[in-house]
């Protein structure tokens, strides 16, 4: 392919449609990754986490993270107190990034963002997966409701409080379906946890 100019064009214009970029994504369309180390060293393009660069000074959402996380485990689905974010429900505004992976899958090690990993399997895993696209990433989140029921099921991780104020806020906004979260209860088997909360939110 032509020159060296050429190139970092080419790469700067392919950056300029993804937000974030991989080194990956080059490889996928024919242009060498080596260029990426010789924009970065001219300030034409910052990398924001091992494998992931951006165009300086680019606005990115305030859910970046997610979409970096999203990148790097592609296995993993955003869960509890960050999908909770997504979706607008609660108070709770994590620094960490929450994902779930599968059970066999090994843990990922990321230097950036902090990452809490909760293992899920079968039905708990794949169901009410929504993807939202943030910064030009389509990325795995739980819908409103199954993050309710997790938010439930993993109550000793995140607090009985926690799940009790998305259950409220998220019935308040409408964001919920008894309906949904019956059916996510019974995914997570906490239908006998639930109960009582469900009944008293339609009281």
């Amino acid at each position: 392919m032509g020159s060296d100019s050429t190139l970092e064009q080419a790469v700067l214009a392919f950056a300029g449609r993804r937000p974030l970029l991989r080194a990956r994504d080059l490889a996928e369309q024919g242009l060498p990754t080596v260029v990426l180390s010789r924009l970065v060293a001219a300030g034409k393009l910052e990398r924001i986490a091992r494998g992931v660069y951006s165009l300086p000074g680019r606005p990115l959402s305030e859910h970046r993270s997610l979409a970096e996380v999203a990148l790097r485990v592609p296995r993993g689905v955003v869960c509890l107190l960050s999908a909770l974010g997504v979706h607008g429900i609660g108070t709770q505004a994590p620094f960490e990034v929450w994902m779930a992976i599968p059970h066999h899958s090994p843990t990922p090690r990321l230097d950036q963002p902090a990452l809490r990993v909760v293992r899920m399997s079968g039905a708990a895993l794949t169901e009410g997966i929504e993807p939202v696209e943030i910064d030009g990433v389509k990325v795995p989140v739980f819908n409103a409701a199954k993050t309710v029921a997790d938010c439930f099921k993993y109550r000793n991780k995140i607090g009985l409080d926690v799940a009790l104020e998305a259950l409220r806020d998220g019935w308040t906004q409408r964001k919920l379906t008894m309906d949904a979260l019956w059916h996510y209860a019974t995914v997570d088997r906490v239908v006998n946890v639930m109960r009582p909360y469900l009944e008293s939110v339609t009281a």
